[in-house]
């Protein structure tokens, strides 16, 4: 991951925090509509990659929202907490649950065939279809 550095945060009401060493500095959004009916809109994100840590784990729920991916929340405050892809064990947080947002930067949109046609970002960013998502991750053909 390039463009990393330490993050620290918490949940709402502060019975969770988390440590990732190496926490993005760019933002991502996702569109799809998993995203969009578990928080209410787009997925706002920070690709914190494997090496994040958790206090307060026993306040952490975890619902496998996918056969590759899995979602945490703070159980006593309900504060989105993580996207976790299974096989990699890689976090993307949400950007709200993060202590310092100095220097970050809105970088990509995913799902951009999905996104509702009731709000618009005006940022430039590279943006991708879920096709071009998915095929993004598809094991090499023969």
């Amino acid at each position: 991951m390039t463009d990393s550095r330490p993050g620290t945060g918490r949940c709402l009401c502060g019975k969770v925090e988390l440590k990732a060493s190496n926490a993005s500095s760019h933002i991502g959004a996702c569109h799809c509509s998993m995203c969009r009916r578990w928080g209410g809109g787009p997925f706002m994100e920070i690709n914190c990659g494997s090496d994040i840590s958790f206090s307060g784990e026993e306040n952490i729920s975890v619902f496998s929202s996918s056969d590759w991916a899995e979602r945490g929340f703070c159980s006593s405050c309900g504060t989105h907490l993580f996207y976790r892809l299974k096989p990699t064990g890689e976090h993307m947080v949400p950007v709200g649950v993060f202590e310092n947002l100095d220097g970050l930067e809105f970088k990509s949109q995913v799902f951009i065939d999905e996104k509702p046609t009731y709000y618009s970002f005006s940022n430039k960013t590279e943006n991708k279809t879920g096709e071009e998502l998915f095929s993004q991750f598809a094991p090499p053909e023969d």
